[in-house]
């Protein structure tokens, strides 16, 4: 094979592995705003009012379903209480919606919206023990300097509280643990 030959394979090589690369990568228009936190492991202190100590929590997120859906796994203490949280574009809705599963045994479905590199969502509880807490609302972001900080209330007996306020580094030493 002369030099000609071998350049033009090694550039369609490279503009297939280019291609395919940049598939696997790609989210779905409105979760491109997500980007910057897939494929990345983050750790950070869930801060809540009224507790002593905050408590470890790691979360991954990834792409998912051919880049239609971001999948949050997430552990709090080691697997002392963890989730899953799916989100996605509903076309009906016209809004991205999530779902987020939880080891303590209840569910809850939301909507989000995303404003620069800000998240606000706000989700409705299912299943949650005695039907205290019905809803959660609260704000992610990705911050300039690499950050990710997420606040949130809870609507617990019909009225809205504090809940937990983090500040996430990129920890990619760190597990997410189910037990």
């Amino acid at each position: 094979m002369n030099d000609k030959a071998r350049l033009f394979v090694f550039a369609v090589l490279l503009a297939a592995f280019t291609s395919v690369a940049f598939a696997q990568n790609d989210l779905a228009g409105p979760l491109k705003a997500f980007k910057p936190y897939i494929g990345k492991t983050w750790k950070g202190e869930l801060k809540s009012t009224g507790e002593e100590k905050p408590a470890t929590d790691v979360a991954r997120w990834e792409r998912a379903l051919n880049g239609q859906a971001v999948r949050i796994v997430h552990s709090v203490n080691n697997g002392e209480y963890g989730g899953e949280s799916v989100i996605l574009w509903d076309n009906q809705k016209k809004s991205l919606v999530y779902y987020y599963f939880t080891t303590a045994g209840f569910y809850t479905r939301g909507t989000m919206t995303v404003e620069n590199n800000k998240y606000i969502y706000h989700e409705h509880v299912v299943g949650f023990p005695n039907a205290t807490i019905t809803e959660v609302k609260g704000t992610g972001e990705f911050t300039a300097d690499g950050k990710w900080i997420n606040k949130s209330q809870y609507l617990k007996n019909g009225e809205w509280a504090d809940g937990h306020e983090a500040i996430y580094v990129e920890d990619a030493a760190a597990q997410v643990v189910f037990k």
